[in-house]
C-alpha cells in the first residue's frame, strides 16, 4: 500500500504580534492536494498566495480558539475567495462561538461567502473521518476554550486476508466490511470472529498533532502519543515560566516535556513571542529534555513519509 506523503509549510508563526520576520499563526497541511488549514492569522491568504497555494482548492480549516490573532484572518480569507469566483464547498471547525465570528464578520462588511460554507462547532473527540485522514480534537487548557488537532493521514487496520475469510465461513458482504473496519463480527451460527483472525498487522498511518495555545497538560499529552510530528507552541522561555502559566501559555521545556512523554517522535515549537528574535535559546531548552526539537520558521516546509 503506497501512502502519499503530508507536506507541512508554517505560513506564520508568531505570538500574538507579528514581526518583520513572522507572520500569525497558520499552517498548511497538504496530503495529495487536499489542504488542512491549521488557524488563520491576518494575512494567512496573501502568505498562500505567494507561495503557490491555491484558495480555491479543496480545504479545510481548523482554528484552536477565538483569539483574534489565531481567526482575524477568516474573515479576509473568504473575501478574497468571493473575488476568485471560488466554487468548492469549504469546511471550518473550531469551538463554540466560531459561527457567530464569522457571520457577524463578513455580514457587516459585505463579504458573505458566495460559495457553500459550513461551521462545524466542535469539542473532544472524532471531529471527522473520510478516506484519507482522520482528526480528532481535545481540549487544551488556555484562558479561553482551546482545541488541539490530531491528524491521522493513511493506515488502516491491517490487509484483509481473503482465503482466511473464506475458510472461516465469512462470504461477500456487510461482515467482511465490518472487519476490515477493525471491528468483530457475530457469524450466522453464533461464531465471533474478531478482525485478528483475518486481518494482517496493523498499517500504521501518519500523525500530526497542533496544540494552538495552551499551557502543557495531560489531554495534550494523550492526544499525542506515539505522534510522528508534534507542532507544540512555545511562547515564552524559562525566564518567564510563571508567566507563561498565568497567560495559559507553554515554554520550551513545557513543549519538550509534552514530546517526550507523549513518545512523539519530532516536536517543532512554533507561536514564538517577539521577546526572542533569535530562538535558538529555546531551541536549546527544549533540547536539554527533547533532542529531536527544532523552532518553526515563516515558510519553512516539511515532508512525512512512511
Amino acid at each position: 500500500m503506497r501512502m502519499m506523503p503530508v507536506n507541512i509549510t508554517f505560513i506564520g508563526t508568531a505570538a500574538g504580534l507579528p514581526t518583520p520576520e513572522r507572520g500569525l499563526p497558520a499552517v498548511l497541511l497538504d496530503c495529495d492536494g487536499d489542504y488542512l488549514l491549521l488557524d488563520c492569522g491576518e494575512g494567512t491568504q496573501r502568505t498562500m498566495m505567494q507561495q503557490g497555494f491555491g484558495l480555491c482548492r479543496r480545504m479545510r480549516i481548523f482554528i484552536t480558539h477565538l483569539h483574534g490573532d489565531h481567526v482575524f484572518g477568516l474573515p479576509g480569507m473568504i473575501q478574497t475567495m468571493n473575488l476568485l469566483n471560488r466554487v468548492h464547498p469549504l469546511e471550518v471547525y473550531g469551538p463554540l462561538g466560531l459561527k457567530e465570528f464569522l457571520e457577524d464578520s463578513t455580514f457587516s462588511t459585505m463579504s458573505e461567502p458566495v460559495f457553500p460554507i459550513k461551521v462545524h462547532e466542535v469539542a473532544h473527540g472524532r471531529v471527522l473521518s473520510c478516506k484519507a485522514y482522520s482528526v480528532e480534537a481535545a481540549s487544551a487548557e488556555h484562558v479561553v476554550p482551546d482545541l488541539a488537532y490530531r491528524f491521522e493521514f493513511g493506515g488502516s487496520a491491517g490487509r484483509f486476508r481473503l482465503a482466511k475469510a473464506e475458510a472461516l465461513g465469512i462470504k461477500e458482504g456487510p461482515l467482511r466490511s465490518e472487519l476490515k473496519a477493525g471491528r468483530s463480527v457475530i457469524l450466522p451460527d453464533g461464531r465471533r470472529v474478531e478482525p485478528a483472525e483475518v486481518l494482517s498487522s496493523p498499517i500504521p498511518g501518519i500523525a500530526v498533532v497542533y496544540t494552538g495555545d495552551t499551557r502543557r497538560c495531560r489531554s495534550v499529552v494523550d492526544l499525542a502519543r506515539g505522534a510522528d510530528l508534534l507542532i507544540h507552541e512555545a511562547t515564552f522561555g524559562a525566564d518567564l515560566a510563571e508567566y507563561a502559566a498565568e497567560q495559559g501559555h507553554s515554554t520550551a521545556s513545557d513543549a519538550a516535556e509534552v514530546a517526550k512523554e507523549a513518545c512523539a517522535k519530532r516536536l517543532i515549537m512554533t507561536h514564538i513571542s517577539a521577546r526572542y528574535p533569535d530562538p535558538e535559546v529555546l531551541v536549546r531548552e527544549a533540547r536539554a529534555v527533547f533532542a529531536e526539537t527544532d523552532a518553526a520558521k515563516d515558510l519553512a516546509r516539511y515532508v512525512l513519509k512512511r
